[in-house]
């Protein structure tokens, strides 16, 4: 092929194609950064989930403790006005 026929042959399709191609790869990439942002968020969430259930499940105990002990007391306040009494 001489020089004059190789500035002739049409590359608009390649360049079409090539810019097609970054587009395409331009929105995967956001598609994939929005994907991997979207996970890190429910990661963190899914963790303080985690974390806050544990800390409702630590309140729950001491708060059962805390009943049964006002119930102790009672009981020993219902004693002591009994002994008052007699």
């Amino acid at each position: 092929m001489s020089h004059e026929n190789e500035s002739k042959i049409d590359t608009s399709p390649i360049e079409a194609l090539t810019e097609q191609y970054r587009m395409d790869l331009h929105e995967y990439k956001e598609r994939e950064s929005l994907h991997i942002k979207t996970k890190n968020q429910l990661d963190s969430t899914k963790q303080i989930v985690i974390e806050m259930s544990g800390t409702i499940r630590q309140l729950k105990i001491e708060n059962d403790n805390l009943h049964a002990e006002i119930a102790r007391l009672h009981e020993e306040i219902q004693l002591l006005e009994l002994q008052i009494k007699k």
